[in-house]
């Protein structure tokens, strides 16, 4: 379990991210089409998960503006988006916002993605949401980089999860 915090409170998460190295858990989440996504649909491409506890706050609306233009112009490179936010409204947030390079994906019918992560809120008035954290996997679905952010309320490491990325693209 990880300890984080939320505005100076403590706040523990269900467990700890992937190990650097292992293999990525698998997962099942709900694009804006209400279809099933897993890391096979994004098979050889090198991915950040960008993961938020919702689209609606302005850290993490942030951190997808920032990896939406970040990524522009990186064909082997997709930054999946994920919360427990319903899909029509991540899809209508990316759409007010102009989001186009990163892949919104909801934990909507399958709550085991932020158990399998570790990611899962299990405390707080945030329980049942998902915590700010970046994990980035190569193009075998292996972690690469990781980073639980520490405080909710701060934006990740940009400039360390993108390196970590285009090392990945470089292999």
């Amino acid at each position: 379990m990880a300890l984080i915090s939320f505005g100076k409170k403590p706040v523990r998460t269900c467990g700890k991210l992937p190990a650097l190295g292992s293999q990525a858990p698998n997962f099942c989440l709900v694009d804006g089409n209400l279809g099933d996504k897993t890391l096979d649909n994004w098979a050889r491409k090198v991915k950040i998960l960008n993961i938020v506890p919702s689209f609606d706050t302005p850290v993490c609306a942030t951190a997808i503006k920032r990896f939406n233009e970040e990524v522009e112009n990186e064909p082997m490179l997709v930054v999946l988006s994920i919360s427990c936010d319903l899909p029509f409204a991540q899809g209508r947030f990316c759409h007010t916002e102009g989001i186009r390079n990163i892949i919104p994906l909801s934990q909507m019918r399958d709550r085991s993605f932020g158990k399998d992560y570790g990611v899962e809120i299990i405390d707080s008035p945030m329980a049942g949401l998902l915590s700010r954290a970046v994990v980035v996997l190569d193009r075998e679905n292996r972690v690469v980089y990781t980073q639980q952010v520490a405080d909710i309320g701060t934006p990740p490491d940009y400039p360390a999860a993108l390196e970590a990325a285009r090392k990945a693209l470089e292999k």
